[in-house]
């Protein structure tokens, strides 16, 4: 299947998708249970990444800086700036490509070789907009609930570990996490945030959707989705960046 098939299957599966739910009830439950299982499966592994990325991005940062002219607050806004703009929506976002990504193709995929969206359909359901558009929502209010949580987390723990090996004081870090600050950095990493849990939880539910053939096949798709996904990323991290950062 050729890439432009492939893109055009994905708008028809979205404009299928956008069609007005039959029952709003049963697809608000489905919202809550999809956002329950995307925000708190995940944030385990978000805490855990975040705050050690932060932590050694203090490190390796007084490392590189070799001279005493520079301020050791700079430090603090090396990773503040870096965290901000990088390391929370990207490489959060990143991990969970694999994390809930893979879990969304898994998912849908063994309901479409198990017959299960067959079913659906017999009933008259419409299985785009009820099977795969709480799970979007679903990653796009809790991703970047996320990220917000692995800013802080990165910044926390670049502050404990410069303050813990004694590279930086508790003084001079919070003097240099506020000085200089820009507040469009916080609106340029929602940006990120939003549409990284787009590409999330859409590729891998196109992916998953489609999957024909048995087990083996849906390993392949929720492979082939994570790694389309992570691609996608990247692609349009750096599509934003050139945007939104060099006006």
């Amino acid at each position: 299947m050729t890439l432009f098939t492939e893109f055009g299957r994905f708008i028809l599966m979205f404009k299928g998708m956008i069609r007005k739910p039959e029952n709003k009830k049963m697809y608000w439950k489905e919202l809550m249970h999809q956002s329950s299982e995307i925000g708190i499966g995940a944030l385990g592994i978000v805490v855990i990444i975040s705050f050690f990325i932060g932590a050694v991005s203090a490190l390796q940062t007084a490392y590189q800086i070799t001279t005493p002219l520079i301020p050791k607050e700079t430090i603090a806004q090396i990773v503040r700036d870096t965290v901000i703009l990088e390391f929370a929506p990207t490489l959060t976002c990143i991990v969970l490509a694999g994390v809930v990504g893979s879990k969304i193709a898994s998912e849908l995929g063994n309901m479409r070789v198990s017959e299960q969206i067959d079913a659906f359909e017999i009933m008259g359901i419409n299985t785009k907009s009820y099977l795969i558009l709480p799970k979007i929502l679903g990653a796009m209010i809790t991703i970047p609930m996320l990220v917000i949580i692995a800013t802080f987390l990165g910044i926390l723990g670049g502050r404990v570990a410069g303050v813990a090996t004694g590279i930086i004081t508790p003084e001079q870090f919070d003097r240099g996490l506020f000085d200089g600050f820009n507040p469009y950095n916080i609106y340029f990493e929602m940006i990120k945030a939003y549409t990284f849990s787009f590409i999330i939880s859409s590729i891998p539910a196109f992916y998953g959707y489609y999957v024909k053939g048995g087990a083996l096949e849906i390993g392949r798709a929720s492979t082939k989705s994570v790694v389309v996904s992570c691609v996608a990323i990247l692609l349009a991290d750096y599509v934003l960046a050139q945007l939104l950062l060099n006006n």
